[in-house]
């Protein structure tokens, strides 16, 4: 009998709604993810931690404190959780605490529980955890969360600047789609239609969505569309349809001029970047609309680089994904091509 279907991994609970963390505990004691409840939970250094623990009713988990995003402390958390034989973690905070909590977990073999309180880029449910080492940052592949929450209380308390970042990131996928796209008609790639549809639903919803993340119904979409997004990379088994050219010039940003932008603010203003490579005017236009309404970045000066620094984050970007066919490799930019194009797209936004 023919293969009519595929499996589609997914986490086994999806819960965006203001209060969703006080049923925490109870996700925990389900058991499909720990049979005996014997859990842990990792916080980041912003989040209460004991005060966090003690309101979810989780009995007597061991709380861990995430200081950093490092690949040293993701090892050394994951060696206790292996070495205590904890059956689940949940990893609570921002991008840098659940990416650190989803790598010890693929360490220790467990299942991670990702409890989002920003929305700043689509970590909380993707297989890649963004640590940073000795000589830089890297993606590490690991297991993607069993379960995803976002309680719209602690996002709504979390900085502004992190939530809108994540906007910058989820609309960032049409740029890593149209490359995709190319190096499928240019670079004889196959592309994953599944994981396309995922993405470019994540990114269309962000993108034509009404409201400012003061409102609920706007972070409900956003948070939806982050989980998606990393539904897309689960599906396509890599970053591909959430990550090319813009996450290219992203990844250089931050070699080169670290603290520039955060990462969904990086990502946006590299994939508007892109679409002005493209000479795609309309998409172009729909991506500064939505950048500016939600007073994103949107050119170098924007996130404090000149237009030379930018150029040179331009050039340089391809060999931060050896291997990654995008709009970059397409054209192969000099640095004197690179420095024109750049300094036509200054002048397109500032018009």
């Amino acid at each position: 009998m023919p293969l009519l279907a595929r499996l589609l991994p997914a986490p086994l609970t999806v819960d965006v709604r203001r209060g969703a963390i006080a049923d925490l505990g109870a996700l925990l004691a389900d058991r499909r993810i720990a049979t005996e409840g014997r859990v842990a939970v990792a916080l980041g250094p912003g989040e209460h931690g004991d005060d966090v623990a003690a309101g979810l009713g989780l009995g007597e988990a061991e709380v861990f404190r995430v200081e950093d995003a490092t690949v040293d402390t993701a090892v050394s958390l994951g060696k206790t959780l292996r070495a205590a034989a904890y059956e689940a973690v949940a990893g609570i905070g921002g991008g840098r605490t659940i990416d650190v909590t989803k790598f010890a977990a693929n360490m220790a073999g467990i299942p991670m529980v990702s409890v989002a309180t920003n929305l700043s880029h689509d970590g909380i449910a993707s297989p890649t955890s963004s640590l940073e080492h000795e000589s830089g940052k890297a993606s590490y592949g690991v297991a993607p969360p069993v379960a995803v929450i976002v309680d719209l209380d602690s996002v709504h308390a979390a900085p502004d600047r992190l939530v809108r970042a994540g906007i910058g990131d989820a609309v960032s996928n049409l740029s890593a789609i149209a490359d995709w796209e190319l190096a499928v008609a240019h670079a004889g790639e196959r592309i994953d239609g599944l994981a396309v549809t995922l993405a470019r639903t994540a990114a269309e919803a962000v993108l034509h969505q009404p409201g400012t993340i003061a409102s609920d119904e706007f972070l409900t979409v956003l948070a939806e569309a982050l989980i998606l997004s990393g539904m897309a990379m689960t599906v396509a088994g890599s970053s591909r349809p959430c990550s090319g050219g813009d996450h290219e010039i992203l990844h250089a940003i931050d070699q080169l001029y670290p603290g520039a932008g955060t990462h969904g603010e990086l990502a946006g203003v590299g994939a508007l970047f892109c679409a002005y490579l493209r000479e795609d005017a309309g998409r172009a236009g729909l991506v500064a609309a939505c950048l500016a309404r939600h007073n994103l970045p949107r050119s170098p000066a924007d996130l404090g680089l000149s237009a030379a620094e930018f150029t040179k984050a331009v050039v340089t970007a391809p060999s931060t994904r050896p291997g990654r066919y995008t709009i970059l490799e397409h054209l192969g930019l000099t640095e004197a091509q690179a420095g024109t194009r750049v300094e036509e797209y200054v002048r397109s936004v500032a018009g």
